[in-house]
């Protein structure tokens, strides 16, 4: 199957196949399938909480293309389709990555008479019209989707809807007196609601069946409860049936009973993810977006998680980190590797690699975590880079380029491997310590500890003992990449004279930078120029290594102790600012490649195969191609917020 589907400014769609699909059973597949539906019934909750107009502005943009009667082969029009296409990957109106709001090609006026040649007589809207347009078109509304400027009002400078009329000090007050009346497993407070300030007092306006975002909710649940008669076993059916009762209260608590059982299911070849799970949408890290994920076991690929899993003990105990922010006893460390049936929410179209999941940090330490690494998203992408010139324009030598194609592959699902089921799942808070208490570095600091925990052992010799690599060579491939793309090839994705605003962005750039500046004198690593152009050179890997091993100790001091000061300093020092002829370099020589530095996924879609009598007999699998037609088949199948 080609992979590649499409490419707009700086986004490429691509496919990814279902390895194995055929060989399950069908009571799997059919569970899939339901699970799948409840994974694309949430696809408008995540719009509304990017932005209060996104969905009247989507369903604006979708009714003119539907409707549109003038000439679609116009450059108005194609500059139009052009801006829907963003707006549809960014679930909103803002970049799903630098979230700066985007930025039409056709003027105002031009939009408006694409308006006038289309049929917007289903609109209930239509009396806020020129404010939707102004949210569009003028730069200064909305500007930002999410801001992590610390010098300004987080929730004033953001565009997201997780609050409304509230400020940053007034939500952080709010949620400190919640934390400090539970001082122990405490729920995740304000995870699932939107803070709202009325007449002066501040409420939570939750979201469960009956309440906020009930109708999509409930479409929810209505799929959960079909897919627990094809369930595999009585656990899995125990999940389903918490995280229902979870929906249809909005209690938190129950969430966190649902996360635990969730956690303990490790049997069944068939998981989920389905919920407000992720908080990097909220500056304060406080409220979560909703996603969802339906996968099902690579089981050849499982078997080099189960080794990590299993020595989990084993490299928490020789980690470099203080022995009193360590574990004193790993529990529940689970990891397998995964094929993703459906992506759903903050998940599609742009998804991640590896997750590890519940974010509670008590049920961390007392039940553990599940860690997955997506197999069959890293082999798309894999398939996708081929031969398209960035290893080579990039790479600083043939030998470099010579371990990347050797050795690159298994070293990025190695490196996910340990992030996700070793690095989320290691260390400790300290008594009273939360993970609010570093506010907007929060997720920055916990996605560096991590990456920082899979570079130290990525090279380790114990992967050699466990026949996880073939040779230190890997090690070295990974050290290759993570500085090659730290430092130049990341920021292919910031418009010129940025700065670096995404958690995960920031935090390789922390670590790259880092680790170049403190080894610097002693030229571990150099920036080396040849022929005009600027390439990362490792003359030291060994003592790389131990300078990743440093900063990991420091970072997870800050966690353990959420020292908020260091934090701000660390991340402020190395993690957000960029070196501005560097980046003109870089933006120029990636110009060349005609690469989109951004890639989503089209979703399969799934059928039910029945025979004459209507009993189901399979479930089809048909691989799409049009990214138009999915985007709005999937608004009018699951548009429950609009209708």
């Amino acid at each position: 199957m080609t992979v590649f589907v499409e490419k707009f400014v700086d986004i490429k769609i691509l496919r990814y196949e279902l390895p194995g699909f055929e060989k399950l059973s069908l009571q799997q597949k059919q569970y899939i399938y339901y699970l799948s539906q409840a994974a694309l019934c949430g696809r408008d909750i995540l719009f509304d909480q990017n932005n209060r107009w996104n969905l009247r502005i989507r369903q604006l943009l979708e009714t003119v293309y539907k409707t549109f009667g003038g000439d679609r082969d116009s450059d108005e029009f194609k500059a139009f389709h052009l801006y829907l296409k963003q707006v549809w990957f960014g679930n909103g109106i803002h970049h799903h990555y630098s979230t700066e709001k985007f930025k039409p090609t056709l003027s105002r006026e031009a939009f408006e008479q694409l308006l006038a040649q289309a049929d917007l007589s289903g609109l209930s809207f239509q009396h806020e019209l020129p404010a939707v347009l102004d949210v569009i078109f003028n730069p200064e509304l909305d500007a930002k989707g999410i801001s992590l400027d610390s010098n300004s009002d987080l929730l004033k400078a953001s565009a997201m809807n997780y609050y409304q009329g509230v400020a940053q000090e007034e939500a952080e007050e709010f949620y400190e007196a919640k934390r400090k009346s539970v001082p122990k497993h405490a729920p995740s407070f304000g995870l699932n609601s939107t803070l709202v300030k009325e007449n002066g007092t501040l409420k939570e306006d939750v979201w469960f069946s009956g309440g906020k975002y009930g109708k999509a909710i409930q479409q929810i649940v209505s799929w959960l409860k079909k897919a627990v008669e094809f369930a595999e076993n009585d656990l899995q059916k125990e999940v389903i049936a918490k995280l229902v009762d979870y929906y249809e209260t909005g209690d938190l608590k129950r969430f966190d009973d649902y996360s635990i059982a969730w956690t303990n299911e490790n049997e069944g070849l068939v998981d989920f993810v389905n919920g407000f799970i992720e908080i990097y949408g909220d500056p304060l890290g406080i409220k979560a977006s909703w996603e969802s994920i339906v996968n099902y076991k690579d089981l050849e690929g499982t078997k080099r998680a189960l080794i990590l899993s299993e020595n989990a003990g084993w490299f928490e105990a020789n980690s470099p980190v203080d022995t009193k922010y360590k574990k004193t006893e790993v529990k529940g460390v689970s990891a397998k590797v995964i094929h993703v049936a459906m992506l759903g929410g903050d998940c599609y179209p742009a998804t991640p690699i590896g997750i590890n999941l519940p974010n509670s940090e008590w049920i961390r330490e007392e039940f553990g975590s599940k860690s997955v690494t997506i197999e069959n998203i890293t082999q798309a992408y894999f398939q996708d880079s081929l031969g398209n010139g960035m290893l080579e324009e990039f790479a600083g030598s043939e030998a470099e380029i010579k371990r990347a194609r050797e050795f690159g592959q298994l070293a990025g699902n190695l490196h996910t491997d340990l992030h996700e089921c070793l690095g989320h799942g290691s260390g400790r808070m300290m008594q009273g310590v939360k993970p609010e208490d570093l506010k907007n570095y929060y997720s920055t600091l916990e996605e560096t500890r991590a990456d920082l925990f899979a570079l130290y052992y990525i090279a380790d010799e114990k992967l050699l003992e466990l026949g996880l690599v073939p040779s230190v060579e890997t090690g070295k491939a990974e050290f290759d990449a993570y500085l090659r793309n730290g430092l130049l090839t990341q920021l292919t994705r910031i418009e010129l004279g940025k700065d670096l605003e995404e958690s995960h962005m920031r935090n390789r750039q922390l670590i790259a930078k880092w680790a170049y500046e403190h080894g610097k004198a002693d030229g571990v690593v150099e920036l080396v120029k040849r022929d005009g152009k600027t390439y990362v050179q490792i003359n030291d890997y060994a003592r790389l290594r131990e300078l990743f091993g440093e900063l990991l100790k420091e970072v997870q001091r800050i966690k353990s102790e959420g020292d908020y000061a260091a934090a701000k300093t660390l991340v402020e020092s190395y993690a957000v600012k960029i070196d501005i002829d560097l980046h003109r370099e870089v933006l120029e020589r990636f110009k060349k490649l005609n690469i989109a530095p951004y890639a989503g996924f089209l979703n399969p879609e799934l059928k039910l195969v029945t025979a004459a009598d209507g009993t189901v007999t399979d479930v089809a699998v048909e691989y799409q191609s049009d990214y138009t037609a999915q985007m709005l088949q999937y608004s009018d199948q699951f548009g429950f917020l609009v209708k």
